[in-house]
């Protein structure tokens, strides 16, 4: 069950939800989750400093189980993330950063319980 959480000071027109549909769609591919447990999150217009300019850019947090817990997965995760964004938002690379975080079944709740009882 991946949390994609992504903020950014490019205006909410940039994200339609044919957008949020296929940026599910990527990151469910690249952490081989099916598109049904992710969970997408879009903050547009936010106020953001990258790198000392407030350009346009885009924070992104990769939230996973089992998924994100190594430097080798992660790249291949951020290759694919990178490669979506940059083509679909006009971005340039340096104006996109990845946070990967590994989440353990008990720190993720769902239907009155935890993923390690489900």
């Amino acid at each position: 069950m991946p949390f994609i959480d992504l903020q950014s000071n490019l205006p909410p027109s940039s994200f339609s939800e044919d957008f949020l549909k296929r940026f599910c769609s990527i990151t469910a591919a690249a952490l081989s989750k099916p598109e049904d447990r992710m969970n997408l999150v879009v903050h547009p217009g936010l106020p953001v400093l990258m790198g000392g300019s407030c350009a346009p850019c885009a924070v992104v947090s990769v939230s996973a189980i089992s998924v994100t817990d190594t430097a080798e997965k992660n790249k291949e995760h951020s290759a694919k993330i990178f490669g979506f964004l940059t083509r679909e938002l006009g971005l340039p690379e340096d104006r996109i950063v990845i946070q990967f975080h590994e989440l353990q079944p008990h720190q993720v709740g769902k239907k009155g319980t935890v993923m390690s009882f489900l």
